[in-house]
């Protein structure tokens, strides 16, 4: 086998190829940096992971349902109000949850929010469960903005022990760092204290001079929950009100038949196999009579 030898030059230039492929390569897989935040262009962003380190990425096309489609959820609608006009206007405002059940309204609330005052700075930013830790390093640059943020956590629940679950406790009200004035943080959640409840757990509660304490693993899941100052319940449909939603959306979508009792029938039976009335299942049963009849 022939051996051949190669001069300290072509060592360098062979060399020098391999390093300028592989960072070409490189230069491929590396994302580019993020741009500058137009904060006056767009009104909803996203955090997103990029490498080592996030970025906040922006909604192009949030949806645009506004207060006055959501429907039966009056009294949370009008508290939610309230507390974000306090939170525009620099007065005191607390912390939300938004917890209850599935479809009747609780996301859905904070989107139209930020549609009703998005011309008065309002601005959303969404963080999934498992970027809760870069809570810090997300607030740290909104300190100076002028608009008012809301950080936003949607389908929120935790098991035992999660990460993630300390640095929002962090967050809310225990960190060394305080909050900026200008982040208002809303979650929603189908439980109201965010983690699993367990029988066993409540058994450890006791009677003390006549009062009642929870066991250490019930309080450490209230703590957490507690946190928020305003608690917001959403609550499965009467069948009335499901029938109310189910009208208010096929008006929206230019059925002008109204609710005969065929509509109502079918309306019924599309709850029923979907095991919910809510206002998710109103707006997916009109949405199929509007289409399939439009055929």
């Amino acid at each position: 086998m022939a051996v051949t030898h190669l001069t300290m030059e072509q060592t360098l230039e062979r060399l020098t190829t391999a390093l300028e492929r592989l960072d070409s390569r490189l230069e491929f897989l590396t994302p580019a940096p993020p741009e500058p935040i137009d904060w006056d262009r767009y009104r909803a962003f996203r955090w997103r992971r990029l490498g080592p380190r996030g970025h906040l990425q922006p909604v192009r096309h949030p949806h645009q349902l506004r207060l006055a489609n959501l429907y039966r959820i009056d009294r949370q609608k009008a508290a939610m109000d309230l507390n974000v006009r306090q939170f525009l206007a620099g007065r005191p405002y607390n912390n939300v949850l938004l917890w209850g059940a599935r479809g009747t309204g609780k996301s859905s609330l904070v989107k139209a929010l930020l549609n009703e005052y998005a011309e008065q700075g309002l601005r959303l930013i969404e963080v999934d469960k498992q970027d809760l830790l870069d809570l810090p390093e997300i607030v740290e640059p909104l300190f100076e903005r002028p608009e008012r943020f809301m950080l936003y956590c949607d389908d929120l629940s935790f098991e035992a022990n999660e990460p993630s679950y300390k640095a929002l406790k962090a967050m809310l009200d225990g960190s060394i760092s305080a909050a900026p004035d200008n982040v208002l943080l809303c979650a929603t959640s189908n439980r109201r204290h965010l983690l699993p409840e367990y029988q066993k757990e409540n058994q450890e509660a006791r009677i003390v001079e006549g009062e009642l304490h929870h066991g250490e693993a019930v309080e450490e899941k209230i703590s957490l929950s507690e946190r928020f100052g305003l608690w917001l319940s959403f609550h499965p449909f009467s069948q009335d009100d499901y029938l109310t939603i189910v009208v208010c959306w096929l008006e929206q979508l230019g059925w002008a038949e109204g609710l005969d009792e065929a509509t109502r029938q079918q309306a019924l039976q599309w709850a029923l196999q979907r095991g919910s009335r809510s206002g998710r299942v109103a707006w997916q049963f009109a949405r199929d009579w509007v289409g399939r009849y439009g055929l």
